[in-house]
């Protein structure tokens, strides 16, 4: 490969519109959510698979098994009333199915009652918000199932979950702050009750991630890894979560990025992406990867995008296993694109790759949304998506043209 000289170069040909249209696609009704194991899963890896071999990529799969994934497989019926009437609760804004909860696919109908406080046999505990779902469990004997407060996002939404804690032994529902009050209040007062059930079954199924080499290192030379998510949440029966920020945008962030660096990396230095299957359900997709590299003995500089959905301010950098050269890249590319960058959390799978100890950094701007039916692609930030593609772009330029220690303001962790 030989590389411009003029950095600018590459980074005018960053397009918000080929990012925008790659969303829309993952984000779309075919993909269904793209929960890891599911035929919309199979739909997204399938197309992707398709951009990178277009990119003249060496693409290959890989597979690893995923246990008890969570589902929601008929949306739940819930109504609850008290002296002043009866209520039924609208699924995914006022009531959903905690994570941990029981499989039941009867409606249960019991008194509400307050856990702590009340006797539990046959009713329906409303947990108290200060009040821990393990504390809950200590006095449940013969209870209906417990009621638990979640919050909703900026659209009235509550977030779906799939990484958590194991099922317990009873129906678990969430309800949204309001709903929670408004039901903790009608268990004090007494003559509440609730009907409700939770059909929410865990299927163990395969993930896969897709491996791309787009450019073969020097001997000794640094190879450069850009990985992204591929996997969201998964749609609800009658409740279409698209995953357009997370994280169908990181996806294009890579995908673009990679498609400018193919015919014009630094000589010497190589390229490989990896999208990744399984991060909702714990960073699965990372971990068995990051083992692998291990194995191999590779040492890949990992740059991982998770939400390119808005840019408020800065864009978030955390850094893993000894990254202070990635870091020290990454903040000059910042300066010369442009873009802030600010040390804060990135929960993602660039966490699996620095734990391994690679040098990892995890880039976000996420937006709200998150795990919801409002995380759609009409709220996406073109300028955001252009923004990330350039501070990537601009970094694995700089990976071979910048000394090998550099100094960041950003923040290093060894």
């Amino acid at each position: 490969m030989t590389a411009p000289t003029d950095l600018a170069d590459l980074l005018n040909q960053v397009s918000a519109d080929r990012m925008t249209a790659t969303i829309a696609t993952l984000a779309s009704d075919p993909m269904a959510g793209r929960r890891v194991g599911s035929a919309g899963g199979v739909a997204a890896r399938a197309w992707l698979v398709d951009q990178l071999t277009a990119l003249g990529a060496d693409v290959r799969t890989e597979e690893f098994p995923v246990r008890a994934v969570p589902q929601v497989y008929e949306a739940p019926t819930v109504t609850w009333g008290d002296r002043s009437g009866t209520a039924p609760l609208v699924f995914g804004r006022q009531v959903a199915i905690h994570p941990a909860s029981a499989d039941t696919s009867d409606i249960r109908r019991g008194a509400l009652g307050v856990a702590g406080s009340d006797d539990p046999a046959g009713r329906w505990l409303v947990v108290p918000a200060e009040m821990s779902l393990f504390d809950a469990y200590r006095d449940t004997h013969g209870a209906a199932g417990l009621l638990v407060r979640r919050p909703v996002d900026a659209e009235g939404w509550q977030f779906t979950m799939l990484a958590g804690p194991d099922p317990g032994p009873l129906p678990v529902l969430t309800l949204d702050p309001d709903t929670h009050h408004a039901v903790l209040v009608a268990a004090v007062a007494g003559g509440g009750w609730l009907d409700g059930a939770t059909p929410l079954r865990r299927d163990d199924v395969t993930g896969t991630n897709i491996h791309a080499q787009l450019g073969q290192p020097a001997p000794g030379g640094v190879v450069l890894l850009l990985t992204a998510h591929y996997d969201g949440v998964g749609d609800h029966p009658g409740l279409r979560l698209p995953g357009a920020s997370d994280n169908a945008t990181g996806v294009a962030v890579v995908l673009e990025a990679a498609r400018i660096l193919t015919t014009a990396l630094p000589a010497g230095v190589g390229l490989s992406v990896t999208l990744l299957d399984g991060e909702e359900v714990g960073a699965l997709g990372s971990g068995h990867h990051a083992t692998q590299l291990r194995a191999e003995g590779a040492a890949p500089l990992v740059i991982n995008v998770d939400g390119a959905g808005r840019l408020d301010g800065a864009a978030a950098v955390e850094a893993g296993g000894p990254a202070h050269r990635l870091l020290a890249l990454l903040d000059q590319a910042g300066r010369h694109t442009g873009v802030p960058l600010t040390a804060a959390p990135v929960a993602s799978d660039n966490r699996r790759y620095g734990g391994a100890g690679f040098a990892a950094v995890g880039i976000g701007a996420g937006m709200g949304g998150y795990h919801s039916p409002a995380d759609t692609p009409d709220k996406v930030d073109p300028a955001t998506l252009a923004a990330l593609a350039r501070l990537v772009v601009a970094t694995a330029h700089l990976t071979g043209a910048a000394p090998a220690r550099l100094s960041s303001p950003i923040g290093d962790r060894r």
